[in-house]
């Protein structure tokens, strides 16, 4: 059991998870905004060893140096990699801090969003169709960038109602070619698709002005990440032409400075946060702090 366990900002657990959280240390506090600066996180931190956070703050070295007692930081978002992470996970191992992190707990709702988008951009629901009349997804040469977990629901999702499904990835799967997508590189999947699907992990960017102009103009462009998937310059000059772009974050787009841009599609909400993704966040969570005392007895 921990001494002390502090989640440093709103952690999105179900109100049975925050009840669960007294079984795992002695003591339990959770603040219930956002932490101002670096400083702020430290002072919240204070003398626990284990920690919570979510994806609207950061845990750095600055902020850890002034919280020798930590031993434990639970992530309460997606943790892809090291570099992505909004805790400085380097720094962390060299301390034997042990840091931990979920995935795959918001999928379902972003692919009902992609599905219920792109369904109102072609048939024209509150807005002109796509084509200058209604159609059908299927025939559509739908490409995924990215084939995790995500990418591949999307064109699982996509290949359900009867679209041409292409990705690239890091490697070719074995598993798409069995469901029929085909694999291409980055180059010839922007050219030859009508609309794509960013699915990347955080702070990837594989679009920049060449992979702009090999889309061309009459394009889809969704990008279901974290942060943009491209240079924001040739972002700009490809909106600008006869494209369209959907997002459901600031964050996938950039921020508020595109928002009123007439070719970008922006909720403002992010889709994956649902009743039942935050279920599954909090189960996911409580496994890894029994999981890291089980392993620390």
């Amino acid at each position: 059991m921990f001494s002390k366990l502090v989640a440093i900002e709103p952690v999105s657990l179900v109100p049975s998870a925050e009840k669960a959280l007294h079984s795992f240390a002695k003591e339990i506090v959770q603040y219930n905004d956002i932490p101002a600066d670096d400083s702020d996180v430290a002072s919240r931190i204070g003398d626990a060893d284990a920690v919570l956070l979510s994806y609207t703050s950061r845990i750095n070295k600055e902020a850890l140096e002034k919280c020798p007692n930590v031993k434990y930081i639970g992530m309460c978002c997606s943790l892809y990699s090291s570099e992505s992470a909004n805790v400085d996970i380097h720094y962390a191992n060299q301390r034997g801090i042990t840091v931990t992190g979920i995935r795959d707990y918001g999928d379902e709702g972003v692919v009902e969003y992609v599905v219920s988008e792109l369904v109102r951009c072609l048939h024209g629901f509150g807005q002109e169709p796509w084509d200058g009349m209604p159609r059908e997804i299927t025939g559509l040469k739908a490409g995924v960038v990215g084939l995790g977990k995500s990418g591949g629901m999307i064109a699982d999702a996509m290949k359900f109602f009867g679209a041409e499904v292409a990705y690239f990835s890091r490697s070719e799967k074995p598993e798409a070619k069995a469901k029929g997508y085909h694999f291409l590189p980055l180059d010839e999947l922007l050219k030859q698709s009508e609309v794509v699907f960013c699915c990347l992990n955080k702070n990837t960017v594989l679009i920049h002005e060449a992979e702009f102009n090999m889309m061309g103009n009459r394009k889809i462009l969704f990008n279901t990440g974290l942060s943009p998937a491209w240079d924001e310059p040739a972002f700009i000059r490809w909106i600008e032409r006869d494209n369209l772009c959907f997002c459901d974050t600031l964050g996938a787009l950039g921020g508020k400075h595109l928002l009123n841009h007439p070719h970008v599609r922006c909720m403002q909400v992010s889709t994956g946060r649902t009743r039942q993704a935050f279920d599954r966040l909090s189960e996911k969570v409580l496994a890894n702090l029994t999981e890291y005392l089980k392993d620390n007895r």
